[in-house]
C-alpha cells in the first residue's frame, strides 16, 4: 500500500467543492490518500481502497520537518 502526503498550493479554488479533484489541492490544504494507486497516471501499486484525505490548515496549524516549522497558517515560512 502506498501513502502520499501532498500540501495544497493552489489559491484560484478558494471553497471546498465536495470533488477531492479539486478540494485535495486547494491552497491552505493538507492531503493525504492512501491505497490504490491510478493506473492511468503510471502507478503500479495495487490495493482494495484507495482513501483521500484532505485537511483543513487555514487557521491555527504547523507543519514541520526536523523540529523546523515551514508551515503556518496555510502558508510557507520559507
Amino acid at each position: 500500500m502506498t501513502t502520499v502526503l501532498a500540501i495544497g498550493t493552489n489559491k484560484g479554488v478558494t471553497r471546498f467543492t465536495g470533488n477531492v479533484l479539486f478540494d485535495e489541492k486547494i491552497a491552505g490544504t493538507c492531503h493525504l490518500a492512501i491505497g490504490r494507486g491510478f493506473p492511468n497516471i503510471g502507478s503500479k501499486n495495487t490495493s482494495a481502497i484507495h482513501w483521500d484525505m484532505v485537511c483543513d490548515l487555514q487557521q491555527d496549524s504547523t507543519i514541520s520537518a526536523d523540529g523546523e516549522v515551514f508551515y503556518r497558517d496555510g502558508d510557507f515560512l520559507i
